[in-house]
């Protein structure tokens, strides 16, 4: 029977042009998490460089990587080393011309627990990534881990209320969300930062679950100019308390012990599954209503 009580950890950190330095980095902290009694860990969205869908770059297709490949192989074996499960991040080559963006999830035995494609592709300035990513087709698998019954969605996904539900309706106690997000190149004094949290939040309020998103910091410079990524990662209750954010816009490891039991006991009061008139909602299977 798996314990009620987890402790989950996030990787919050900046990147550079070295992307063997970037994946170390993450090693790095991986491990300090572990020493701290972390049980589940997750990096962020494409942790292994800069975020390079700032511009259109044929030879960024070079990065991609096919499964199991180095980030993943290396990933496997820090699991299994140091007895945790590892949620990790890769610009994923599936074949020639068909490139994912994926999260992998490894037990804390090294086994592999499969893999998750980002649904939502993102298009706009400097968030360029239909260029780079095919939507994905995994479906919304739920992970079933030594620590725990989770779910993971990748940044855009963040933003949509349906993936979220599936996941909560499929078992996850816990929902990850790898990102990559920060200033708005054609409204530079916009700050969404509260507002992407406030939108996650609500995922776990409407599904009383466990939400945990972890951000990069740090600015990125381009030929288009630059990204300024603002962290802000956090981990939220199933009442949609944030019950640990990031203290800093540096690299940071954030952590909290969770207590799973808060889910049951939300979703008795609460009922929204219960109430819920799936029936009703065929609409929303069409892209527009007239």
């Amino acid at each position: 029977m798996k314990k009620s009580k987890v402790n989950i950890a996030l990787i919050q950190h900046s990147c550079s042009d070295d992307r063997e330095a970037n994946v170390e980095k993450a090693v790095k902290m991986i491990r300090e998490a572990a020493e701290k009694g972390a049980e589940i860990i997750c990096t962020q969205e494409l942790f292994g460089g800069k975020y390079f869908p700032q511009t259109i770059d044929s030879e960024k297709y070079e990065w991609a990587e096919p499964i199991p490949g180095p980030i993943t192989n290396k990933m496997q074996a820090l699991a299994k080393e140091l007895g945790v499960v590892i949620i990790t991040s890769l610009y994923e080559y599936a074949m020639d011309g068909m490139y994912f963006n994926t999260v992998v999830v490894y037990d804390a035995d090294g086994t592999d627990l499969g893999k998750y494609r980002k649904h939502h592709i993102p298009e706009g300035p400097q968030y360029i990534e239909k260029y780079y990513f095919a939507e994905g087709d995994s479906g919304y698998p739920v992970f079933e881990t030594k620590f725990g019954t989770i779910g993971v969605l990748i940044c855009w996904d963040e933003w949509f209320p349906e993936p979220s539900r599936i996941l909560a309706l499929k078992g996850a106690d816990i929902v990850f969300y790898p990102s990559a997000i920060g200033s708005e190149p054609e409204h530079p004094d916009l700050d969404t930062s509260q507002t992407w949290m406030d939108a996650i939040r609500a995922h776990g309020i409407h599904n009383n679950m466990f939400i945990a998103a972890v951000n990069r910091v740090g600015r990125e410079d381009s030929d288009e100019g630059y990204m300024e990524f603002y962290g802000r990662s956090f981990i939220s209750n199933p009442w949609g308390t944030v019950i640990k954010e990031a203290e800093t816009k540096e690299d940071e490891i954030i952590m909290a012990e969770i207590d799973l039991s808060e889910v049951k006991k939300a979703r008795n009061i609460l009922q929204f599954h219960r109430d819920r008139r799936p029936d009703s909602y065929g609409e929303l299977l069409y892209r527009v209503l007239k």
